[in-house]
């Protein structure tokens, strides 16, 4: 039995409905290690119990398994913004979350993460935030989300460790450096505490102070 074996079967269960959707992407769609998993899905259903946030903003839909994860744990009343810059899948997400529980809670936006980021924010007060999507434009992602935020709102960051790439000196591609710059950014900002959790790829979380 691995590590990850062992958390997985020390942790609550993984619903049914999301371990047929991980299996799905795993078959059916590119690059499938993007898909969230079952301890990190569990990661992001509680923090979402424990900030309790009234609108979710989440950058980097792919295949909706940590949309439902907030959506499953979310009070009432909440809403989920979720950004997704590929086309090619609107249809199958959008019959995803209308098949939902919360589904009508859950508003599917396609497009370039940092044009929407103004527009929504603009629009919306948002109390969490997950950034999942190009690792490239993290430090945009933030230094836009940063003051949009209230004070009290929580960034939730994924892949911040990035495979421990973050460690390698001979790692200079575009992604990894992003993911450094990010990473180096929410260090020395002294308006957010932070911290990053080691769970799967890196999980960052930054709450506004």
């Amino acid at each position: 039995m691995t590590l990850d074996e062992y958390i997985d079967a020390h942790i609550d269960a993984e619903p049914a409905r999301l371990k047929a959707l991980y299996r799905a992407t795993h078959m059916h769609r590119l690059y499938p290690r993007m898909c969230t998993d079952h301890a990190q899905g569990r990661t992001l259903a509680m923090l979402t119990r424990m900030i309790s946030p009234g609108r979710i903003l989440e950058l980097g839909t792919f295949s909706g398994y940590s949309t439902l994860c907030f959506a499953e744990a979310m009070p009432a009343g909440c809403v989920i913004d979720t950004v997704e810059i590929d086309t090619d899948y609107t249809e199958e997400l959008e019959e995803l979350f209308s098949s939902d529980p919360r589904g009508e809670s859950i508003f599917l936006h396609t497009g370039d993460a940092a044009e929407l980021i103004p527009e929504l924010t603009g629009r919306y007060s948002y109390d969490m935030v997950f950034v999942d999507a190009n690792k490239r434009a993290y430090p945009q992602y933030f230094e836009l989300l940063l003051p949009a935020l209230p004070s009290g709102a929580f960034i939730l960051a994924d892949n911040t460790l990035w495979s421990d790439k973050v460690l390698d000196p001979e790692a200079n591609d575009a992604q990894t450096e992003g993911i450094r710059r990010f990473n180096s950014m929410v260090r020395d900002c002294a308006d957010v505490e932070k911290i990053i959790l080691p769970v799967r790829d890196g999980l960052s979380i930054i709450r506004k102070k």
